[in-house]
């Protein structure tokens, strides 16, 4: 549910800028994955009191920006929602770690943590660049600060390692982070993805 949420996400938020009443819809979607992964994170070994502390006041911030259609709160709702993803990620890394049996919940869980990392970067990036503004230049418009799309795009073709992306990290603080992304990017391919991988392979050769 968590990772269908976010991908049905990625495709609903190019509808949802440029408008007060889209921003109340991002800060209500946002709110609903927040609960979704309160659940993700209460299936795991993670401590689900972490969750509550980080995700209840990033509630209360979004219902009030989904209230008053204001951006202002975002930098603080961001860096509680990046934290807590990334707290996520982390306990799902470790129940799939745990298992030594590849199973369909495992395979949601790769999709899942992946886009659970890339949301947290995309609101590390958002945090960034409402600390230090225009951290992050695109061609189209190398003055304004990028949207959450545009950002959110950045944080997936680094993760991925494809380098697709127009938006680029000029500010020394954004490239940094841009680094840590892609380190982390190489990280989980080398070492959760081709551990599934291998599991699954020992698991047929077993069988035959």
């Amino acid at each position: 549910m968590l990772l269908a949420t976010q991908l049905a996400a990625v495709l609903l938020y190019p509808f949802m800028e440029g408008s007060d009443a889209g921003r109340a819809v991002f800060s209500l979607l946002g709110i609903l994955i927040l609960g979704l992964v309160l659940l993700a994170v209460r299936a795991t070994q993670g401590l689900t009191w972490i969750v509550l502390l980080l995700g209840l006041p990033a509630t209360v911030l979004l219902v009030i920006q989904a209230w008053t259609g204001s951006d202002q709160l975002l930098p603080y709702s961001s860096a509680l929602e990046a934290v807590l993803y990334f707290y996520a990620a982390g306990a799902l890394i470790t129940y799939m770690l745990a298992d030594h049996n590849v199973t369909r919940d495992e395979l949601f869980a790769v999709g899942a943590t992946f886009t659970l990392v890339a949301w947290g970067f995309a609101y590390t990036y958002t945090v960034c660049q409402a600390i230090e503004p225009q951290s992050f230049i695109a061609a189209n418009d190398p003055t304004a600060d990028r949207s959450w799309m545009e950002l959110l795009f950045l944080s997936f073709t680094t993760l991925s390692s494809t380098g697709l992306s127009d938006v680029v990290p000029v500010k020394p603080f954004a490239r940094a982070t841009v680094m840590i992304e892609q380190l982390a990017g190489l990280g989980y391919v080398a070492m959760i993805v081709s551990r599934l991988v291998g599991l699954t392979i020992m698991r047929r050769s077993t069988g035959r």
